[in-house]
């Protein structure tokens, strides 16, 4: 089993190291919600990262509700105008999709979000991306196109109010939501 994880984290790590950066010049009209077959402070922190963990329950596996597994973290951070997954969130993206790959029946959306930085436009798209790469490389470390439906909500849900970098950092992410 271990030997899987450091597979799928290794092929992850090549497929970040060969993604593009994103640009603040690109404004495409992107749908708010994809179907998934097409293309702070600490206890804001813990707020969002719990959101998605009570949806889990419905899976009927311990293995989500294990606060100790990768499979806890629910909420991937994003550099500033970036749809990039960056490393310390490698290990999660890896559990999740060893974990999806080995459940069929489970499904997840993905929820991308920004901070309020841009036009809603703007962010909407970028959301978009986000929850698009991180679909990316859940399926290709082993989980299926059906299984991940993504959505983007922009900067219209935020996880933390405020107008400076701590506020924007908690912000820009993106949410993996167990359906039960």
């Amino acid at each position: 089993m271990n030997g899987a994880i450091l597979k799928a984290t290794l092929v992850l790590v090549a497929a970040l190291a060969t993604t593009g950066c994103s640009s603040l010049n690109k404004k495409p009209a992107a749908p708010v919600e994809n179907s998934g077959i097409s293309n702070g402070e600490m206890s804001d922190i813990d707020a969002a990262r719990s959101k998605g963990a009570a949806n889990g329950a419905g899976a009927g596996l311990a293995e989500l509700n294990n606060p100790n597994s990768p499979l806890a973290v629910r909420v991937l951070y994003f550099d500033h105008d970036s749809s990039n997954i960056r490393a310390d969130f490698a290990p999660a993206v890896a559990a999740h999709a060893a974990f999806l790959a080995s459940h069929p029946q489970v499904t997840i959306t993905l929820e991308g979000h920004t901070d309020e930085q841009g036009s809603r436009e703007y962010n909407l798209a970028l959301g978009e991306r986000r929850a698009l790469s991180v679909r990316r490389q859940l399926v290709l470390l082993g989980a299926t196109a059906g299984q991940v439906r993504t959505v983007s909500y922009g900067e219209e849900r935020p996880v933390a109010d405020g107008h400076d970098e701590q506020a924007y950092s908690l912000n820009r992410r993106a949410e993996i939501i167990y359906q039960q």
